[in-house]
């Protein structure tokens, strides 16, 4: 981007505004103050923080637009939380119940691996009669298979339901798991990491300082997460940059956050939203600024910046790598939990899928592992292509005792 577009960008914006972001061109991450201003840009002023917002990319990861070969496992949609925002869960014995057998998990990463995936990610609801062990055994079946496959897995609530089913505490219960092949945490089921806002979407279940603990935890004993947000439902931009903090703050502590992945309210199917009581998501400029200024305020912190296709669409998602984001996320292959709430951007984009996408907007693909580490530049060819899975029920089986 030619300095002069910034610079006429900047003379166009207002006064304070183009004092923030000269302050960001400067290397100087965001204050609280500062990025609570610039959620409340709007024309002139919002396209400058988007320009701006890109530089720094540039400046901080390059031209490199990444993505990672990656298999969702969500290996049970039976929970007993009953977040408001969600549409995946079931109850056990309702008709779409569902619980993958170990040798479903295993034959899944199998496909996964013929894919080349690097990563397989589980998650799934809290299934009330599972033992806390079980997703130890989990990580034991596929890393006996498969000892190079890096599992992504299990949320900090994930973790608080194993451990408190082990009657071990958080450190002790991760060192077990880490010992037995897990690599990395996924940083959801933090939503909003405030009590009143928790309080309607998940009654507090998992409480926000439960949730930093577990993850400052997992840090501790060398296992690195990610980070989420998820917003557009009762939150406020007030609410956006106390979380981002929070998080900023523990990266300044621990150093344990690989990326940082803002995740929009999918609101289709949510009960909370067909109850009246959220909103239908977050418009497209909340999706541009929640991603510019999280550029801004983590810069040389998590420099990392992920836009989730599969909850805003890989349209938007290309709009936004162009102003702040530099990573596409993953194949995914069989999403289940934003479709159950009623995301219709399917469940997979396929490596060459990618590669078109992120050269539509003149950056240069390059597929990742989960640590960032870049595996391979597409620069003048591309990946071996797939034809996309079909969507496909789990496989269920009886557990004795459950």
């Amino acid at each position: 981007m030619s300095a002069e577009r910034i610079e006429s960008a900047l003379s166009a914006a207002s006064g304070d505004i183009s004092a923030i972001l000269e302050l960001s061109l400067a290397g100087r991450p965001l204050s609280c103050e500062n990025a609570l201003r610039l959620f409340q840009a709007e024309g002139k002023d919002l396209h400058a923080v988007l320009l701006v917002a890109d530089e720094v990319r540039r400046v901080r990861v390059g031209d490199l637009a990444t993505f990672v070969i990656v298999r969702n496992i969500n290996f049970t949609n039976i929970c007993y939380t009953n977040c408001r925002f969600c549409g995946f869960a079931r109850k056990e014995g309702e008709a779409e119940a569902e619980l993958l057998s170990m040798e479903e998990i295993v034959h899944r990463t199998e496909e996964a691996v013929e894919r080349g995936a690097t990563e397989v990610c589980i998650q799934g609801g809290l299934h009330p009669k599972i033992a806390g062990t079980h997703y130890r055994d989990i990580c034991v079946a596929i890393k006996d298979r498969f000892p190079e496959m890096h599992i992504h897995a299990f949320s900090p609530f994930e973790i608080k339901f194993g451990a408190g089913k082990c009657r071990m505490g958080y450190e002790d219960y991760l060192r077990m798991m880490k010992e037995h092949g897990l690599d990395t945490i996924p940083g959801t089921a933090a939503e909003i990491l405030d009590t009143e806002i928790r309080e309607q979407l998940t009654r507090d279940k998992l409480k926000a300082h439960e949730w930093v603990e577990i993850v400052k935890a997992a840090h501790r004993v060398g296992i690195r997460t990610t980070s989420t947000m998820m917003y557009g439902h009762v939150d406020r931009p007030e609410h956006w940059v106390a979380h981002m903090s929070l998080l900023r703050d523990i990266q300044d502590e621990t150093g344990g956050f690989t990326e940082f992945v803002p995740l929009g309210f999918v609101y289709w199917d949510a009960p909370l939203y067909l109850d009246g009581k959220a909103r239908p998501g977050p418009t497209r400029d909340e999706n541009l600024k929640i991603h510019a200024v999280a550029r801004l305020f983590f810069q040389g912190k998590i420099d990392n910046i992920q836009v989730s296709w599969v909850k805003m669409g890989p349209r938007l998602g290309q709009y936004i790598m162009k102003h702040g984001a530099n990573d596409f996320g993953g194949t995914l292959m069989n999403e289940t939990i934003s479709r159950s709430s009623g995301a219709p951007y399917g469940e997979e984009i396929t490596p060459r899928e990618f590669c078109r996408l992120i050269r539509e907007i003149g950056r240069i693909p390059a597929r990742r592992n989960t640590l960032y580490e870049i595996q391979e530049v597409f620069e003048d060819h591309d990946p071996p292509d797939w034809q996309p899975l079909k969507p496909r029920s789990m496989r269920t089986m009886e557990l004795t005792g459950l």
